[in-house]
């Protein structure tokens, strides 16, 4: 099974705040509780992050990140590897209210017993990784305030 995402989401503060915002790596675990366990240090080319996902499902989910490009402002490569395997893009633009992030991703599951279970439940593990994003998100933007004087100058 393999779990496609494209989703565009719309954020009312611009792509240098947003940036500025998500280059916070050491916020990662208090904006998102259901991250068990994150290690990684900057938002930079060669940086890897191992990362423990609890979704509202019976299963946690250990990969790595490895962020193979990182053009500021604008967008992420990465590479994931461990009980899911993939690829992920995020690119930020722009729009005049604000910016849009876009999250294109193609993951696999890699470990066997995952891979059971997302042939046996595909509807739960879809469900946890689009309750990932969205809660995420929604996480974001709740624990992530604007610094409006940081984006006027």
């Amino acid at each position: 099974m393999r779990l496609i995402t494209d989703r565009v989401d719309h954020f009312d503060f611009g792509a240098a705040e947003f940036w500025r915002r998500i280059s916070e790596v050491d916020e990662y675990r208090a904006w998102w509780p259901w991250l068990r366990e994150f290690d990684g240090h900057r938002l930079e080319p060669g940086d890897r992050w191992t990362c423990a996902v609890h979704p509202p499902v019976p299963y946690v989910v250990h990969f790595a990140l490895s962020l193979d490009a990182v053009d500021p402002g604008r967008s992420i490569s990465a590479t994931i590897t461990g009980d899911i395997a993939g690829t992920a893009n995020l690119s930020v633009t722009d729009d005049g209210s604000g910016c849009n992030v876009r999250l294109v991703s193609e993951l696999s599951p890699a470990k066997q017993s995952l891979r059971v279970m997302s042939i046996a439940a595909r509807p739960i593990v879809s469900f946890g990784h689009s309750w990932i994003l969205d809660i995420g998100v929604r996480e974001f933007r709740s624990r992530s305030k604007p610094d409006r004087t940081r984006e006027q100058t």
